[in-house]
């Protein structure tokens, strides 16, 4: 998984730039189909929160 600054990178490239999807895979040697999914989405991903468990811990 990508993080928030590598897809805010393609957002910028795609947006600002005009790059092409190609060009953007090319440029930052990622898969085709993730820079397609990140440039052309238009909300971002949720970051994922771990939750700790065990007796530590509170339920929640």
């Amino acid at each position: 998984m990508l993080a928030m600054s590598d897809i805010n990178c393609i957002k910028y490239l795609r947006n600002t730039k005009r790059l092409s999807i190609s060009e953007i895979q090319k440029t930052l040697g990622i898969n085709w189909r993730t820079a397609k999914k990140y440039a052309d989405e238009d909300q971002l991903p949720e970051p994922k929160r771990n939750r700790k468990t065990g007796m530590m811990y509170e339920k929640k």
